[in-house]
């Protein structure tokens, strides 16, 4: 990840374009009327031994020629001449390069052409977009580096597109319908500068406020994910993805694998970086009206004014077909209305108003409903009338919507009659939409939106107390199979795997023979279940291997000689290896449930929960997520699919105990990061009821040589939590975890109130839930924060200390702060932490930590100096600056 150089793409003083032409409709003909067209203020100099003059500038013939050199060059000439090209430009002094020229075809001499360009590149850290790129255009600046056909007017949205088609398409949309940009991309092949690069440097950008991506596939999930999480921590980013109905090559053997298709594992990404996906062009433009102008929205339930009948049911229509909440009136609300209303009114949500009211009527009836206790946003739908002027209604309550805390979205019916008073609410910054089915998207799009935002801020619960997972046995079961050939794993190692992790399974033992599965069944108790065991069959009900409820040894021999010629006859290719006998669950008002883990092409391994059993493709009720998990993120999973409603019970039926299934989740979770052979899982099914759940039959297949960094999130990385002793009593220092949010709340209300203006640069008397997620939820893969922790008097964990480090994406520096108990400062503990983090940093090839502290905190420039830092004034009064180097001399 790296973002080192792009300043040089979208803000260069000049601009080579290598292969300009002359030659009508050319390649590098557009390209050079698009440079010189544009109004950019910098210089163009085009480049082709062919001309001496182009376009009214002069042309040169070779690169030396040059007065210096570009910061941004554009290349056009033919796919061989491009590496070495970028080595002569990169010798010259540039920093970025648009490589236009696609490769001869998508295979093998693409991939080629990549690499080649990567090497040359690579000694002088030249940045490149593309090949295949239509370039980009910076408007404020001028700049339009692209064959694009028509020109992009400045604005304040980022579009990203992996497709050349689609920005065509796109500027001409928005060039239709008065929409700017601040930066608009075409990232061809991305073999350099990728998503995840223009995500962390757009996150920056001051002049961007959204991001729109349009994206086709991902290459680095890892490097994307942490990218997309920090970027959407900051301002809206709103996907286009493609390929929706295009579902991964499964194994069909496998549930979880034919389940879980590429594009809902694009979407839980997408989900869980705080994004917001639509469906089509129109739709990613909508999103941005509405989310760039929403306010702070608490829930998501709707109240509707409108001067129709048939306005207000459209809406409700579409807001109940697409799962949303129509807000209950309040006796207030309701008598308030009554007093702006004449009788005859609707008496409910939505509140009509008759086609011939006054201005002053929706004024009146606006305000209640802007104070409504029981909506968090309001909807205006207004179709005109001769009567009134939609211009004068909404003049009259614009100033209204904005002096509220309310999200409000407007619905102005019609054409150009209409098309003045959608001007006014335009100017205002509020949301407005041409039918109600539009205005009511734009409403979910805000819930979903805040939905996944609210999971990138959600504090979890407290993991239960569990024992260790013993990874030491779970690596020796693998090591073993892997070492005799075996990549699947039968019924009762699968289940040993899954026991150690702390997952509850039913008693199971292997058989060789039918004498051997009676004395196990007689040793476990009746009745029992009976199984065949054969690594070849997948689906064992499927050929007759699965007898349930055998009470007596003569049931048990009978069902087992019938089960062995019945699979003979179904498959008699199968290696048989004997029978699984199995202690039977009777879970009378239990759900089966199924929980599993496939390996997914972008974002390697994935968690499955959903409905079990027998016909688990067939009600296809389930739900992804990508691992790590924590107690909020295995909720939201569970809460997604239908099987939750029943899992909350109904008339006689209990609930069931849904932290015990998450927690199972989690422990897949930290299964899958613990074993990297893991590639896929199944659980099926899983028992639920309301005294817990029981796996009752699995199965694992391993693949050795996967990468270690095959899950797109970083798990917590357990191998740098460390015992040390001090002041005579060992403690812990380890990673920071999600479920650490009490303690460090605790810990911050343990600051002395100097103490927290002298770490925080100012009073805090609380700490707000948001940004206590920020500090305890982090992302390992480019920031870090220590803990010190023990347990304290009550018995319960307590957080002494915490030093953390966010690094830049070009891993030059990373911004650090400590901070420790006040009742134990003046200890060591602080040295103890700092040392931890500058070893951690200095491992991981950071070269300076880097900090801000008030002038008078004292105790931390001591602390800075300690470890051979400097301390020097800023330009801020009262503040010095920190460094600390890491690299070794």
């Amino acid at each position: 990840m790296s973002i080192r150089n792009l300043d040089k793409l979208f803000k260069p003083a000049s601009v080579a374009l290598i292969g300009a032409s002359a030659r009508e409709h050319s390649l590098g003909a557009i390209t050079l009327a698009n440079l010189l067209g544009g109004g950019f203020q910098g210089e163009v100099w085009p480049v082709n031994p062919k001309y001496d003059e182009l376009q009214g500038h002069r042309c040169y013939r070779k690169l030396a020629q040059l007065p210096k050199a570009p910061d941004l060059a554009i290349l056009c000439t033919p796919p061989a001449t491009i590496p070495g090209l970028i080595r002569e430009l990169g010798a010259l002094g540039t920093r970025a390069v648009i490589v236009m020229t696609a490769s001869l075809d998508g295979g093998a001499e693409h991939g080629k052409l990549g690499q080649a360009m990567l090497k040359a590149a690579k000694p002088h850290l030249l940045r490149i977009l593309g090949p295949g790129s239509m370039g980009l255009l910076v408007p404020r600046l001028g700049l339009n580096a692209s064959f694009a056909h028509v020109p992009a007017t400045p604005g304040k949205i980022a579009f990203i597109s992996q497709s050349g088609a689609l920005v065509s398409g796109v500027l001409d949309w928005a060039h239709a319908h008065g929409v700017g940009f601040s930066k608009f991309i075409s990232l061809g092949g991305s073999f350099d500068v990728d998503f995840g690069d223009l995500l962390d440097y757009l996150a920056g950008d001051a002049d961007t406020a959204a991001i729109l991506l349009y994206m086709e596939d991902i290459q680095a999930a890892r490097k994307f994910m942490s990218a997309a999480r920090a970027a959407s921590r900051s301002k809206p980013v709103i996907v286009l993805k493609a390929g929706r109905e295009a579902a991964g090559a499964a194994m069909a053997a496998w549930h979880t694998g034919a389940l879980a298709g590429s594009d809902a594992v694009y979407d839980a990404a997408i989900r869980r970086a705080g994004m917001l996906r639509v469906y089509s062009a129109e739709e990613l433009f909508d999103a941005v009206e509405t989310l760039t102008h929403i306010r702070a929205q608490r829930g998501e339930r709707l109240a509707i004014l409108c001067n129709g009948g048939g306005l207000g049911v459209m809406a409700t229509d579409a807001l109940v077909g697409s799962g949303g909440t129509l807000a209950e009136l309040s006796p207030d609300t309701v008598i308030a209305l009554e007093k702006a209303l004449p009788r005859g009114w609707s008496h409910d949500n939505p509140v009509g108003l008759a086609g011939d009211a006054p201005v002053q009527r929706y004024v009146g009836a606006i305000k209640p409903l802007l104070d409504e206790p029981q909506a968090d946003a309001l909807l205006l739908l207004h179709a005109p009338t001769a009567m009134v002027s939609s211009v004068d209604i909404a003049e009259a309550v614009t100033p209204l919507i904005k002096a509220t805390s309310r999200t409000v979205l407007t619905c102005l019916l019609g054409g150009s009659v209409v098309s003045p008073a959608r001007q006014v609410f335009n100017r205002a910054g509020i949301p407005t939409y041409d039918t109600p089915e539009k205005a009511v998207h734009g409403f979910m799009q805000i819930v979903q939106y805040r939905r996944n935002q609210e999971m990138l801020m959600q504090v979890p619960a407290q993991l239960p107390m569990s024992a260790t997972p013993r990874r030491a046995r779970v690596r020796e079961i693998v090591a073993a199979a892997l070492a005799a050939g075996q990549t699947v794993l039968g019924e009762c190692r699968s289940k040993e795997i899954l026991a150690a992790y702390g997952i509850p399974v039913a008693r199971t033992r292997m058989a060789a023979d039918v004498e051997e599965a009676l004395a196990v069944a007689a040793e476990i108790g009746y009745p029992v279940a009976l199984k065949i065991h054969a690594p070849d069959i997948a689906h064992k009900s499927d050929v007759g291997g699965v007898a349930l409820d055998l009470d007596t040894p003569d049931i048990l021999r009978t069902a087992a000689a019938a089960m062995l010629k019945r699979v003979r006859r179904m498959r008699p290719d199968a290696q048989i290896d004997g029978f699984t006998v199995q202690q039977m669950a009777r879970r009378p008002q239990s759900h089966e449930l199924i929980v599993g883990v496939t390996t997914d092409a972008a974002f390697g391994p994935v968690i499955l929960v959903g409905q079990g059993g027998l016909s688990v493709e067939v009600t296809a009720d389930h739900a992804i997520g990508l691992p790590p998990l924590n107690m909020v993120l295995a909720r939201d999973m569970l809460a997604r699919t239908r099987v939750s409603k029943l899992l909350a019970g109904y008339r006689s039926q209990p609930a069931a105990n849904v932290d015990a299934i998450c927690h199972a989740l989690i422990q897949v979770a930290e299964l899958v990061a613990d074993i990297g052979e893991l590639a896929e899982l199944d659980i099926n099914p899983l028992v639920a009821d309301a005294d817990g759940v029981i796996a009752l039959d699995a199965r694992i297949r391993l693949q050795p040589g996967q990468k270690s960094d095959r899950l797109a999130i970083r798990p917590y990385p357990q191998e740098l939590e460390q015992w040390v002793t001090w002041m005579e009593q060992p403690i812990l220092l380890r990673p920071i975890r999600p479920e650490d949010a009490p303690q460090h709340l605790a810990m911050f209300h343990a600051l002395d109130p100097d103490d927290v203006r002298l770490r925080f640069f100012t009073s805090m008397r609380e700490l707000p839930l948001s940004q206590l997620a920020r500090l305890t939820q982090i992302d390992y893969d480019r920031a870090m924060a220590f803990i010190a922790t023990h347990t304290g008097p009550d018995g319960q964990p307590e957080t002494l200390g915490v030093v953390r480090a966010v690094a830049d994406p070009d891993n030059i520096t990373a911004d650090f702060a400590i901070a420790v108990r006040s009742a134990l400062k003046g200890k060591g503990l602080g040295h103890i932490l700092f040392e931890k983090l500058v070893d951690y940093f200095r491992s991981r090839g950071t070269e300076a930590l880097v900090g801000e502290a008030m002038a008078r905190n004292k105790g931390m420039q001591r602390l800075v100096k300690s470890f051979g830092g400097e301390v020097s004034p800023s330009e801020e009064p009262g503040v010095v600056n920190l460094h600390i180097g890491l690299r070794r001399s």
